[in-house]
């Protein structure tokens, strides 16, 4: 039975609305539960892009008695539904695991004890998962350093060491194989989730799938929450005339991903089986360093504030880590399209022409992080 009835948790969020909108194009009927966390829908109601050919439903996906008859109309879930920052995950510790790790469990508990129609399962994992990316030492090959140790972020020594001779290594694109290290609870928790669906789905031979998300931008990302991701940050700065702040000295590797190349992605796994019970990276392939992203905001949008360079390090930030998309393109068929000056300069056009949408509240989150003792220089 082709798939038709598809449940989107968190779906009137950035990457959740537009598969939302990718799906009512395709004929899917779906239907939306998101609770409006007022982090990130300021307004406390629908967002004026909320498709009106869906349904929609206020509530959290750890509340039973409104997921489980939810889960049961449906034929495929994607599960988006989450609490999303690095940082404040470190100071909101029993949130983060609560609706992430629990609210996973629940939708797994429905699966395993009712019966249901549900046929593919699809849970937002994330970059996150990995720690610090690949590297590779010219003297010992392939390695995977941990979290550099709060000594030698003071001594701004930013680059990894090898694990072995303490040479320093090359970074290297991130495969999903490489082993996984988690330093934040926001990671452990995306590693919950996508470790918890794949076991069940493998189990009760419910396809699922975990795409580990890497830098996603374009419309509709939050700007006025301060712990979204870093491009939608430094374009709230901009637009307020602040410099972006960047940690370290800008030189750290990421693969930033539009989100029209991401929806692409999530629709190929719902309707084809490649990936099926795989974590999949979803990136661009093409890797950058933030501060190349920050100077590309500011030319992009005209200004002549120059980015804030800060040589201090945050205590649980990685330094390189881009996307090898090997596993996307040969099970998936998957082909990225949109370069970043096109896809900048779309976010920007859509920033300049919506009403209210960067009140910089930077800091607001960077006050917290020091009073939290988690900036190190």
């Amino acid at each position: 039975m082709a798939i038709r009835n598809v449940l989107v948790t968190g779906g009137a969020g950035y990457i959740g609305s537009h598969l939302v909108d990718a799906l009512v194009t395709r004929g899917y009927v779906v239907t939306v539960l998101d609770n409006l966390e007022p982090q990130v829908h300021r307004s406390g109601t629908w967002p004026t892009y909320a498709n009106p050919k869906v349904r929609y439903v206020r509530g959290d996906v750890r509340d039973r008695s409104v997921f489980e008859p939810l889960v049961l109309e449906a034929e495929a879930v994607v599960h988006f539904g989450a609490a999303v920052s690095v940082g404040q995950s470190m100071y909101q510790v029993d949130r983060y695991v609560d609706v992430n790790t629990r609210g996973t469990a629940l939708l797994l508990d429905i699966l395993v004890n009712t019966t249901h129609k549900v046929e593919k399962v699809i849970v937002a994992s994330s970059i996150g998962v990995y720690g610090e990316g690949a590297y590779l030492c010219t003297a010992c090959g392939p390695v995977a350093p941990t979290i550099r140790t709060e000594a030698q972020l003071a001594a701004r020594d930013w680059e990894q060491h090898c694990p072995s001779c303490g040479a320093h290594v090359f970074s290297i694109p991130t495969p999903e194989d490489k082993a996984l290290y988690r330093d934040n609870i926001y990671s452990m928790t995306k590693y919950h989730q996508e470790e918890m669906v794949l076991l069940i789905g493998k189990t009760y031979s419910i396809p699922a799938v975990a795409p580990r998300f890497f830098n996603v931008y374009g419309p509709r990302q939050s700007l006025s929450n301060p712990y979204a991701g870093v491009a939608a940050i430094w374009l709230s700065r901009l637009m307020n005339g602040k410099p972006p702040v960047v940690f370290e000295d800008g030189g750290q590797l990421r693969d930033f991903v539009s989100i029209h190349d991401v929806v692409d992605c999530l629709t190929l796994m719902l309707e084809t089986s490649g990936a099926d019970y795989l974590p999949v990276n979803v990136g661009s392939g093409e890797t950058v360093t933030i501060l190349e992203i920050a100077q590309l905001l500011k030319r992009l949008l005209g200004s002549d504030v120059e980015p804030e360079v800060t040589n201090a390090g945050r205590k649980f930030d990685i330094r390189h880590n881009t996307a090898d998309i090997t596993v996307a393109r040969e099970k998936l068929g998957y082909a990225p399209k949109v370069t970043l000056e096109a896809g900048f300069t779309e976010l920007i056009e859509w920033a300049k022409t919506t009403p209210d949408v960067a009140v910089d509240f930077f800091d607001k989150a960077y006050g917290e992080l020091k009073a939290k003792g988690l900036l190190v220089g």
